[in-house]
């Protein structure tokens, strides 16, 4: 088994990403997991991590600062580096990281340079109408994440009821399709075989999931024991709802389609 000195879990949003890092945090021996290069911007990285642009700087120095403090904060003395890349951070951080290391001839030589031998976690939410469901909650409703006692841990706008939308739950179920597909497209052309973990696996049996994880990094699975993510699910009869009226939103949608190809079908024949 190869010696990981990093590695990226490679998801979506509302596929257990929070709930994944936070366990693999707690464990102590897998560094900490964030969303480093979450926004397609130099100086968003820098605020985020806490580095003070210096105007003396080149393009490549301020890009050295951001990996350097990102891989210690994702490493958190652990030896090893966790990085969060959601789908749609992916182009800008892998164009910048290009920029940075120009003579390599790919994805993976570039992220393996600058962060170690990696092992890629492919972590999916299996059903999309629910993941759809999920992601256009939390926007309406502004939360995101909340501890089991109902503490609010991650709150992005202020409290609003939610509607069901039958657009933009549509175009985000699309969009989480096209995710995963990307994801798919990049392993195959990169040669990554990746570590698959799903959301299922993931919120059905955390703990078990968390030593298979640390298995695959090679580190000891014992880490797992005890750990509480302290994250609750937010599904609700909201959620049920929603997923319900989207299916036959979809289903209508389908059936719609094959008819009119099969209308077609007829005037061609």
């Amino acid at each position: 088994m190869p010696t990981y000195q990093s590695y990226v879990l490679c998801t979506s949003p509302r596929s257990g990403s929070t709930l994944c890092c936070r366990l693999l945090k707690a464990s102590g021996i897998a560094g900490d997991p964030q969303s480093y290069f979450h926004e397609p911007s130099v100086s968003s990285w820098q605020a985020d991590l806490g580095v003070v642009p210096d105007p003396s700087h080149s393009d490549r120095e301020a890009l050295k600062a951001v990996f350097t403090t990102a891989r210690q904060k994702g490493t958190a003395n652990t030896g090893l580096f966790g990085l969060r890349l959601q789908r749609h951070s992916f182009e800008y951080f892998f164009k910048k990281l290009g920029d940075f290391h120009p003579q390599l001839p790919s994805d993976r030589t570039r992220f393996e340079a600058e962060f170690g031998t990696t092992l890629f976690i492919h972590l999916t939410r299996q059903n999309k109408i629910q993941q759809a469901v999920s992601y256009v909650k939390a926007q309406q409703t502004g939360l995101w994440h909340q501890a089991p006692d109902g503490t609010e841990l991650e709150r992005l706008s202020a409290p609003q009821d939610p509607v069901y939308d039958p657009g933009a739950l549509r175009n985000t179920y699309d969009q989480f399709l096209k995710y995963d597909q990307d994801w798919s497209d990049w392993f195959a052309k990169e040669k990554i075989t990746p570590y698959r973990v799903t959301y299922d696996q993931l919120s059905a049996d955390p703990q078990d999931s968390l030593r298979d994880i640390l298995g695959a990094l090679g580190k000891d699975p014992a880490a797992a024991e005890g750990v509480d993510p302290g994250i609750a699910k937010l599904a609700d009869a909201t959620n049920l709802d929603w997923a319900n009226r989207l299916r036959k939103q979809l289903d209508q949608n389908h059936l719609r389609r094959t008819r009119t190809g099969a209308f077609e079908q007829q005037e061609l024949g």
